[in-house]
């Protein structure tokens, strides 16, 4: 199995930007010292979320301090941006790094980020289709022209040219099974944020498997991201992931706004409007606690010993070959991120990556449970 870091800086009081942000590039830098296969850079713009609002440019950093990390997105949010753009960042990035990435695309769900690029979120998926179209073009084409809902495009060219099909590496996030659809039917990977319980997104990951063979793509397996917690203690990690996966819950609902509601109303993200009343009542300590007991419990949480056997039951449900962690969530403090970081390298990532039961590509269950989670219906935790 391969395994990756995910880089997401989260503003934290009393701290400048750049401070925060120098953190997670230490984080990025310990990457391929410690044995990490990839290292993947969020996009979000606007708020102290996740301050990263160009993925493909904090990838063109580490690809000139690194040799051999795999470089991904996770995700290009394709409904903001130019695709002819998006296709000749690709391009170069894959010709600075040696052509070792891979792209992860999305469509996005905050009102904010939409309306500061002046993009109407009515207009999203069908914005992500053509753009996906046109990049997918612009790549494997010498050349090419399109006309669409939303772009014209003359006869144009990318160049530097790419250098090893990086359009074979796509992936795609999807929430809704609207959206899953629409990944498998453009030939895209599937990148899961772990937002559920794992039987769950075991099945959303077999319809996207299905619907991909039935218009004649290969399925590959799922990228998976999900946050760590490590520690000698199983009390220990517990209490660390409890409290700043709690913490997650304020950053999340002040970017996204879901509690109040407003997606249900919105065309295409009607899906995320069934979440306004979790996130209504997360100010309610009692819910609060149970929501996040639930979201503790599908992450990978415990000792070095707990998180193998954790990670081999998530690969036997969704067949995943390529783990994304996060180990600095929730205004974690730079120390603790840096030794959960370091324990699950030293104790758990050899164990994935050597050890035959976890070699790829593995297919997914067909029957069993994950294990037991306390109800929290409609969590959504974005990446």
């Amino acid at each position: 199995m391969k395994v990756g870091i995910a880089l997401n800086m989260l503003q934290k009081e009393g701290r400048s930007d750049a401070d925060v942000f120098a953190e997670h590039l230490a984080l990025g830098d310990l990457a391929e010292p410690l044995g990490f296969d990839s290292l993947f850079a969020l996009e979000h713009h606007f708020t102290g979320y996740a301050m990263s609002p160009s993925p493909t440019q904090l990838l063109s950093y580490f690809a000139g301090r690194t040799r051999r990390l795999t470089l991904g997105t996770a995700v290009i949010v394709l409904p903001w941006h130019d695709p002819v753009r998006v296709a000749e960042e690709i391009a170069l990035l894959d010709v600075l790094s040696g052509g070792r990435c891979l792209f992860g695309f999305g469509r996005g769900a905050a009102s904010v980020e939409y309306a500061g690029m002046r993009v109407p979120m009515e207009e999203a998926r069908a914005r992500f289709v053509e753009s996906a179209r046109i990049v997918v073009m612009a790549l494997t084409q010498e050349s090419f022209e399109w006309k669409g809902e939303f772009f014209t495009i003359p006869r144009t060219a990318i160049r530097p040219r790419p250098i090893s099909h990086p359009e074979r590496r796509f992936y795609a996030s999807s929430v809704s099974p609207e959206s899953a659809e629409i990944m498998a039917k453009l030939g895209f990977g599937v990148l899961v944020v772990m937002q559920n319980e794992w039987a769950k997104a075991a099945e959303d990951i077999q319809r996207y498997r299905d619907i991909a063979a039935s218009v004649g793509h290969t399925p590959r397996p799922p990228i998976i991201l999900t946050n760590i917690s490590v520690a000698e203690s199983r009390s220990e990690a517990e209490d660390r992931a409890k409290t700043y996966l709690s913490r997650k819950w304020d950053s999340i609902d002040a970017h996204y706004h879901f509690s109040d509601g407003h997606l249900a109303s919105v065309k295409g993200y009607e899906f995320y409007g069934g979440m306004a009343k979790t996130y209504s009542k997360m100010k309610d300590e009692g819910f609060r606690k149970k929501a996040t007991d639930f979201y503790v419990k599908i992450q990978i949480v415990g000792t070095p010993d707990d998180c193998v056997q954790q990670v081999a039951e998530l690969q036997r449900l969704t067949g995943v070959d390529h783990l994304a962690t996060e180990f600095g969530y929730g205004g974690m403090p730079h120390e603790q991120a840096e030794l959960n970081m370091r324990l699950f390298a030293e104790r758990v990532m050899p164990t994935l990556q050597r050890d035959r039961a976890f070699a790829g590509p593995a297919r997914p269950a067909s029957d069993g449970a994950p294990r037991p989670a306390t109800a929290g219906g409609g969590v959504f935790a974005p990446a």
